[in-house]
């Protein structure tokens, strides 16, 4: 390898390193960063997740049951009236 590849091939690796750091302090690629964007969630988006919690252990519970048809189909209509 010459002398000029091995700056080439320095400054390659120093800009990389760089370009990888500048998106660890932006947040961008980072393990955490769902974690650190969670307190900033949008109040109406949570509230959405709650409902959508709330209907999936209706039907969890509408699965699991041994319940006849009818009470079935009560639930059901339960559901699309939320």
């Amino acid at each position: 390898m010459s002398f000029w590849s091995a700056i080439v091939a320095i400054v390659a690796i120093l800009a990389w390193a760089k370009m990888r750091s500048a998106r660890y302090e932006a947040g961008l690629g980072h393990p955490l960063a769902e974690l650190r964007n969670a307190s900033r969630a949008d109040p109406a988006l949570e509230r959405e997740v709650i409902e959508l919690r709330k209907r999936v252990e209706v039907l969890e519970r509408i699965l699991t049951d041994g319940r006849d048809a009818s009470r079935l189909a009560q639930d059901i209509e339960a559901l699309r009236e939320h």
